[in-house]
């Protein structure tokens, strides 16, 4: 009886090690599946604008109240320094990268006052990240404009990103493969598969 007992249980685990091992299977080749992008990278810059600003417009969609302004008069309001950028993104992407005088969310959020009588405008990679972060915003009564098509779209209408140390680079962190829409001349840092799906968490 012991022995049919064991047996019993050996047989339960090893069915319900399987259906985990299975069910992780299922999962990487979904992540893998869902992290391959087929779009042709040899395009010109021309084109790159065309597929991030049709990806910003499906994004839209997610908060359709948010104001947007495109990177040309965004550009505009930095140059007569009416502007703040507010970068949504995270610590790793922001340390490649960044639109010129950018804050973080956590500045912004401790500092409403020191920012209320200028233009605020949020952005990420593709500004989803953003439009919801303005969107929510909103509810305070916090006005965030969101730029159009991200930093991606920024730096296709030629505009200037610096690092920490206040270098000029051409380098953009894109997320991922999906987004890997920079113009030539620049490099695409990214996040791996396991990354992202540890910032997804």
């Amino acid at each position: 009886m012991d022995f049919v007992i064991f047996n019993y249980r050996w047989h339960y685990r090893m069915r319900r090690k399987r259906r985990f091992h299975l069910t992780y299977c299922v999962l990487i080749v979904f992540l893998c599946l869902a992290s391959c992008d087929p779009a042709d990278r040899n395009i010109s810059d021309t084109e790159k604008k065309e597929v991030v600003y049709r990806m910003y417009a499906g994004y839209k969609k997610d908060f359709p109240e948010v104001r947007d302004i495109s990177p040309q008069q965004a550009m505009e309001l930095l140059d007569q320094e009416k502007v703040v950028f507010v970068d949504t993104r995270m610590p790793s992407e922001m340390a490649v990268s960044m639109i010129p005088g950018a804050v973080t969310k956590q500045d912004l959020l401790s500092h409403t006052d020191r920012y209320k009588d200028i233009t605020i405008i949020g952005y990420c990679t593709i500004s989803y990240r953003s439009g919801v972060f303005a969107r929510d915003l909103a509810k305070d009564e916090i006005t965030v404009l969101n730029l159009q098509a991200g930093i991606l779209a920024w730096i296709l209408e030629g505009g200037k990103v610096y690092d920490k140390s206040g270098k000029e680079v051409k380098r953009v962190h894109v997320y991922g493969d999906k987004w890997d829409y920079v113009p030539a001349g620049y490099e695409a840092v990214k996040f791996s598969l396991w990354e992202r799906v540890i910032n997804s968490k």
